[in-house]
């Protein structure tokens, strides 16, 4: 990720945690020049994800601080294993251990969702690639760490590709309707998907050249035979409440993509800690 983006973010999250007055517990307790190590550890395995905003937290307070990567973003790890090590100013260990902890294990937990279905359509050709379902202002976080389980990006907005869905053909009054306006609009690099539902709406959709289609809550069976009209015209993409223990059948039928929205907004959070050695 930009760096930029990563201290904004993480700027904005230690202002919001440290307030007007700072961190009263803190530094009513610990003095300005004790110093501290301290160790990022796992509790459960999982894929690392978010391990620059954590160091971009102890650095906004201390610049100087040591900050050690055992394991790095995309790594596996198990129960106990050692991401980074810290040191440095106590006070400042103390104060940004929270926001190093409220980045480092969602996004790790977004990573390991990620990487579940990866595994799980390893024998196949498709590739996993996640939606707008993001938490707002930290899309390209979540994507970032999408990344880092093994999947791809989808688009990052609504500005930087064309994506014709349900209600957009309905107020177009039909897919070819929607695709022309959408071509007549759309700039020489910008690539257009539209969502069908059914097996006519796809050849209708076809015709008209679209660049990919996105097949949305269809079974398997429906997916083989969509997949065989498209031959290989169009970009397939498979979507709907898609789980590793779904995936597999899905991605046999032959879809080029796999996206699913839970594994950025329904993720389980990867338990990371923090310890003063």
């Amino acid at each position: 990720m930009n760096p930029l983006l990563i201290h904004e973010l993480v700027r904005a999250a230690l202002l919001e945690d440290l307030g007007r007055a700072g961190d009263l517990t803190t530094d009513a307790i610990v003095s300005a020049d004790t110093r501290a190590e301290a160790l990022l550890v796992s509790r459960a395995a999982g894929v690392v994800a978010g391990v620059g905003f954590a160091e971009a937290a102890f650095r906004a307070l201390d610049p100087d601080i040591s900050f050690a990567v055992a394991r790095g973003d995309g790594h596996a790890i198990g129960a106990g294993d050692l991401i980074a090590r810290v040191a440095g100013r106590a006070r400042a260990i103390l104060s940004a251990e929270r926001v190093a902890l409220n980045f480092l294990g969602p996004l790790s937990g977004v990573a390991t969702a990620t990487a579940g279905i990866v595994r799980a359509v390893a024998h196949t050709r498709a590739r996993v690639v996640c939606t707008r379902k993001t938490i707002p202002g930290l899309r390209a976080a979540q994507k970032h760490a999408v990344r880092c389980g093994g999947g791809a990006n989808h688009r990052f907005g609504l500005d930087d590709a064309i994506l014709i869905k349900d209600n957009h053909i309905a107020i177009a009054g039909g897919v070819t309707s929607a695709l022309g306006r959408a071509r007549a609009a759309a700039g020489h690099l910008v690539k257009i998907e539209i969502e069908v539902e059914t097996l006519a709406q796809l050849e209708e959709a076809l015709r008209a050249g679209v660049d990919a289609v996105l097949l949305d809550n269809m079974g398997p069976e429906l997916l083989r035979e969509a997949v065989r009209l498209t031959g290989g015209r169009a970009v397939t993409e498979a979507s709907g409440r898609i789980s590793p223990d779904t995936a597999p059948a899905i991605a046999e039928t032959g879809v080029d993509l796999i996206s699913a929205g839970w594994i950025t907004h329904s993720a389980p959070v990867l338990d990371v800690g923090l310890d003063i050695g």
